[in-house]
């Protein structure tokens, strides 16, 4: 079996419990994180628009990528530590929805929290990245609460109808 479990930063504690208990043993398990491309373009945007485009060596937007890259690294050893297990690491650039559904094909299970309003149940306890991986992914998905679960209370009174 092949368990593909997605980490983000805030989030990713509750992924990788999930995975340390639903994957079987000896299933291959790759820990995943996706940068969104957005970041470093408005960086060097950012920096074309204030000062200018001639100078190139002072544009903050490659110091935030490389450092963005020690991050990303130090999340997924800090999720493979807590893992406890064998797994696979995995790191992707571009439009975040659409690289988790992409590195999701092939897999039997994808693993992912909500990221979304924490505080009741319902559609908006996931944000638009994770609607999205949700509703295309290409296998079953495990979707897990990073925290205790509202309770039911939370959910909204029918609407009065005849």
């Amino acid at each position: 079996m092949t368990v593909l479990v997605w980490i983000t930063e805030g989030t990713w504690q509750a992924a990788v419990d999930a995975a340390r208990a639903h994957a079987p043993a000896g299933a291959e398990v790759t820990l995943l994180h996706v940068t969104g491309d957005d970041i470093a373009a408005t960086a060097h945007g950012s920096f074309a628009g204030l000062l200018g485009r001639g100078h190139r060596e002072r544009d903050p937007g490659d110091q935030l990528e490389v450092l963005s890259v020690s991050a990303v690294t130090a999340l997924l050893d800090a999720a493979a530590e807590r893992l406890g297990r064998p797994a696979a690491r995995s790191q992707a650039h571009g439009r975040v929805e659409r690289e988790v559904v992409r590195a999701a094909e092939g897999a039997e299970l994808l693993i992912c929290a909500r990221d979304g309003d924490r505080h009741r149940l319902g559609p908006r306890s996931l944000g638009h990245t994770t609607r999205f991986v949700v509703d295309h992914a290409p296998c079953p998905v495990l979707l897990v609460w990073p925290g205790a679960a509202p309770d039911l209370g939370s959910i909204p009174p029918p609407p009065d109808r005849p």
